[in-house]
């Protein structure tokens, strides 16, 4: 059977060489520290607002559009609340079954074929297989530590940036855990709109973050929403990643466009999930700060016992990840390296290359483990590299 061409594109996944290579781990625990879904619970408040929606047959059938207002009006009450911003919950907002969701479709709504997008390099790999998807080409704009892992824009290339449709950024920054202030968001907007770009936003970890500093929206940078669409979700801040929902607000015509995809593809997700939505969304900062300090503790956990067994790694200020360079002595090969450490020690990472050209040289660990477990893992980690 002929498989489509577009297939091509998205073949090759260094995460799947890592899950064969921690399937066939032998002689140690694994300890998986190459995804980054959190293992923190769910609230009880969140998970009772869900199953007591499955004793209502109203939330039995299809989801469409109009059944959803409730929780569009809680997600426009939520923007304001956190941004100060008014958002019209009919044409500035439309829920997903996950903000992966979002993302991965929404190039099929602004490109045509051959059309470039402008991605981070090291980024999320779902922002590069949708716009493979949508038969559009790629720029990766490097992402460098000499520049705090933010773009250059001057030194995208003229002539791609005459056949670009579309920008996406995302900070904090998965997977180096960069952050960007107000200052450098109303760059990208200005950016944009000279360009005519649409300015995408990917903001999943706008609550994980330490030492004083509060991540920006994009929002704020664009008002008038003149350019720019915002994607969020529920995963990190609510550990709600099994339940897939999130949603996107901005430009009403990216939202449009966004939302006739979405209607060729699928409806919305169960009714239930929805009002566990608008019940997390309500949720009291004294919560939200639980899952932050939790994450920071963890951090510094596994970044002192690192350094103990000689891996000098640097503080993250946000995000759930850490972000190291790899010794020398492993060649820059992150690949090979994440591979090699999972059949040894049964400590699995994610390979610096599976996020871009720039991300060689690097590997991510996720803080998605109590302390004990990270400090066996840091003890692991420094017995190998020192071999």
């Amino acid at each position: 059977m002929q498989k489509s061409d577009r297939l091509k594109s998205i073949s090759n996944n260094v995460f799947a060489d890592m899950d064969r290579a921690k399937s066939l781990v032998q002689g140690h625990s694994l300890i998986d520290l190459s995804l980054g879904s959190s293992d923190l619970p769910t609230s009880p408040r969140i998970l009772e607002a869900i199953a007591s929606a499955l004793q209502d047959t109203s939330t039995h059938g299809y989801s469409l559009f109009r059944s959803t207002k409730d929780f569009r009006v809680a997600v426009s009450d939520w923007i304001k609340t956190r941004f100060n911003i008014s958002v019209d919950p009919e044409t500035e907002i439309l829920p997903l079954i996950g903000s992966q969701e979002g993302t991965a479709h929404l190039p099929l709504a602004i490109l045509n074929q051959g059309d470039y997008a402008l991605l981070q390099d090291p980024g999320y790999p779902s922002h590069y297989g949708g716009i493979h998807l949508a038969g559009g080409q790629i720029y990766g704009m490097p992402l460098l530590a000499e520049n705090y892992f933010l773009p250059v824009f001057a030194d995208i290339p003229k002539q791609v940036l005459a056949n670009s449709k579309m920008m996406v950024l995302s900070y904090p920054h998965n997977p180096t855990t960069a952050i960007a202030s107000l200052k450098f968001f109303k760059s990208a907007v200005q950016f944009c709109q000279t360009h005519n770009l649409a300015l995408v936003h990917d903001f999943p970890y706008l609550d994980i973050f330490f030492d004083g500093f509060k991540p920006p929206s994009m929002l704020q940078a664009d008002p008038d929403r003149s350019v720019t669409i915002e994607f969020f979700t529920l995963s990190k801040s609510y550990n709600m990643g099994g339940f897939r929902v999130g949603f996107a607000v901005g430009n009403r015509d990216l939202i449009q466009g966004l939302r006739q995809v979405k209607a060729a593809v699928d409806f919305n997700q169960y009714q239930g999930i929805m009002r566990g939505g608008i019940v997390a969304l309500s949720t009291p900062d004294s919560e939200i700060l639980e899952v932050i300090n939790t994450f920071k503790h963890r951090r510094d956990v596994m970044v002192y016992a690192l350094h103990q067994a000689g891996w000098e790694v640097p503080l993250p200020s946000s995000t759930m990840y850490i972000w190291a360079k790899l010794p020398a002595k492993f060649a820059q090969d992150s690949v090979k390296y994440c591979v090699d450490l999972v059949r040894s020690t049964g400590v699995a990472l994610s390979p610096g290359a599976g996020f871009g050209k720039y991300g060689e040289g690097y590997v991510r660990l996720a803080l998605v483990h109590p302390p004990e477990i990270l400090e066996d893992a840091a003890l692991r980690i420094g017995d190998f590299n020192s071999k």
